[in-house]
């Protein structure tokens, strides 16, 4: 099977999908001077758009790895609003970290390995 790649720039692209399996680049929000809840919101839309476009949704989740600037101040926000977006019954495996991010301003980003159905 190819690999399809969509949304490529010269260094990475937003969609890998191979072999039934989509990976997705790590997400952000759109607002960076935004408080946590609304950055993993504006994340997860981001998420929701990808998937699909790559013809998939978030029912189909196998794996996310969720970085936060700051883990004490930030967990319990992004908990919230992530608790509230996915549906029941179909959690992934998820791994939650601190993690210096690339701009001062992420609080929240999302790497995100989904299935095709």
């Amino acid at each position: 099977m190819a690999i399809q790649r969509q949304l490529t720039n010269e260094r990475m692209s937003q969609i890998v999908a191979h072999n039934g399996t989509v990976y997705l680049a790590g997400q952000v929000g759109d607002d960076m001077s935004a408080g946590i809840e609304q950055q993993t919101r504006e994340t997860l839309a981001n998420i929701e758009r990808l998937l699909d476009l790559a013809g998939t949704d978030k029912s189909h989740l196998l794996s996310v790895t969720i970085y936060l600037k700051d883990i004490d101040a930030d967990f319990a926000g992004m908990n919230s609003v992530w608790d509230k977006w996915l549906p029941k019954g179909v959690a992934p495996a998820r791994a939650t970290v601190e993690s210096k991010l690339c701009e001062p301003e992420i609080l929240v980003e999302l790497s995100v390995v989904a299935a095709l159905p």
